[in-house]
This record gives C-alpha cells, sequence and structure tokens, in this order.
C-alpha cells in the first residue's frame, strides 16, 4: 500500500492469490501448472516478486482468464509509482546472474576500494560519522557476492573521466584505479570497458544505470539519482536503456584496450 491505500500492483497480487484459492489449488499445484517453481508462486503472492508479463500470460492460460491479468499488468500496475516488489540497488545486484553497470563520474560499487569509497561518502561533509560508516559498511559487504559460488557477471562500463577526476588522495586514486585493473584482468567473470576521453558526446552522459536480469530471468534497471535511485521493469524503460547501453558500449575500448588505459591512468596518479 502506498499512503494507506492499495496500489494497482498490490490489488493484482491480490487478486492472483484469490484466483488460485478459487480454483482450489496449492501453490505448489499452480506452480506445476505454470512451469515455474513454488517458491516463484510464493514470492509473487508474498509481493516480493514481480508477475512479469510471461508469468501472467502462463497464468491466464492455466486459469482460463481470457487474458486478464495480463491485461492489468499492462493497463493497470504500469501507472503505479509504488510497486510492492521494489527491491533497492542493494538487492538487485545481491539477485544478479547478469549486471550491466555504467558509471559516468565513479568507479562501480562492486570495484571500489574501501578508501575510495570512505572518500565517496565523506565528500562535501553532507553525512554524519555514522551514516558514513553504515554505508561503507554496506558497500563492502556488497562486493563479496563477486565472490559467491554462483558470483554474477558483470559488465561494467566507465568514462575515463571517472578515473582521473580526484576522489580522496591521490594515493586513494592510485590504489583505486590499480584495484580496478587487477580485478578486471584476474576475476573472470568481470569485464571492464572505459569510455576514452577522446570520445564526444554519447547517450550514456545522462547518468549511470544498472541493467540486471534476475536468476529467475527477470530483467529489471535500476537509476542512481542523488537520493536514492528509480527502478523500472516496463518493457518500453528497459528497452530504452538497452539502446543506451549499446551505443555506450559502442564508443568504450575493448577490455584489453580499457585495461592499458586504467594501467596508464593508475601511473599518472603515482
Amino acid at each position: 500500500m502506498a499512503n494507506g491505500r492499495m496500489t494497482a500492483a498490490a490489488f493484482l497480487v491480490a487478486e492472483l492469490r484469490r484466483a488460485r484459492v478459487r480454483r482450489g489449488w496449492s501453490q505448489d499445484e499452480l506452480a506445476k501448472a505454470l512451469n515455474y517453481s513454488p517458491s516463484m508462486v510464493s514470492a509473487v503472492e508474498l509481493g516480493q516478486q514481480p508477475p512479469n508479463p510471461k508469468y501472467l500470460e502462463q497464468f491466464d492460460k492455466a486459469l482460463d482468464t481470457g487474458g486478464l491479468f495480463g491485461r492489468m499488468l499492462a493497463d493497470l500496475v504500469s501507472l503505479d509509482r509504488a510497486q510492492p516488489w521494489l527491491r533497492g540497488r542493494g538487492e538487485i545486484v545481491a539477485l544478479a546472474k547478469m549486471l550491466r553497470w555504467f558509471e559516468p563520474l565513479y568507479v562501480p560499487g562492486l570495484l571500489q576500494t574501501e578508501a575510495y569509497a570512505r572518500a565517496v561518502f565523506e565528500a562535501g561533509g553532507l553525512l554524519e560519522p555514522e551514516d558514513v560508516d553504515r554505508r561503507l559498511n554496506e558497500r563492502m559487504e556488497s562486493q563479496r557476492i563477486l565472490y559467491d559460488e554462483q558470483p554474477p557477471r558483470l559488465v561494467a562500463v566507465v568514462d575515463e573521466a571517472a578515473l582521473r577526476r580526484q576522489v580522496g588522495t591521490r594515493k586513494v586514486m592510485c590504489d583505486q584505479t590499480t584495484h580496478l585493473a587487477r580485478i578486471a584482468t584476474e576475476h573472470p567473470r568481470v569485464r571492464l570497458h572505459v569510455v576514452p576521453r577522446s570520445a564526444q558526446e554519447y547517450p550514456g552522459l545522462g547518468g549511470p544505470f544498472i541493467l540486471a536480469t534476475l536468476r529467475e530471468g527477470i530483467d529489471l534497471a535500476f537509476l542512481g539519482t542523488q537520493v536514492g535511485g528509480q527502478e523500472l521493469d516496463q518493457p518500453a524503460d528497459l528497452g530504452r536503456l538497452q539502446r543506451v547501453w549499446e551505443a555506450t558500449l559502442g564508443e568504450a575500448l575493448p577490455p584489453q584496450e580499457s585495461i592499458e588505459l586504467v594501467r596508464e591512468v593508475a601511473e599518472s596518479w603515482v
């Protein structure tokens, strides 16, 4: 709910549950009919997982609803500003099997050193010390996913300006760029591209974003802002960001040339 009122998204979730109960099916029985896992059905009914168009198409077929729930998603839920399954960037990253991450201003959070991340949070003195420590701990903890048994695949595109703008001390920048080159070289599931400063204006300069494919096969996007961020799951929005990503990647150097450039930048900070 938002402001004490049920959103269209929450109404959709409730009606999915009611339709299953009216049919007399358990969650396991519905999962079998939809060819989804019982945990997926449970997550949808708890509002923890967005029912994507494919899920609702299967649901409409299994319960012979005439496409009712697919139309609800397309025509009603898209109007919501507060969906019950909004996750936040941290959870999106943690649940992803594939991340395409663009940053024009900073090194991506998963690839930051502790000193660099601290300098980011301390900039301008806008945060209280305890808030800096909390955010720093969260950022460092989030990086553990790169070393899980099944880490996500990360393709990161960074603008060269982010590597040449001083954040913290020169040593912080030297260590950060050295770390970036090392992880891009050694980590088998991290690929780095750098957009060189010789590139002219390109669509990615509109702001940072993440395109994520979750383990359930659902695609989401996250736009970074000064006050948190915005999550997107609508096909039109995702399609536009995909085109921005492809155009931006087209301006970037290949992986090996990118690593060589990062090493050159690291030497400039010594």
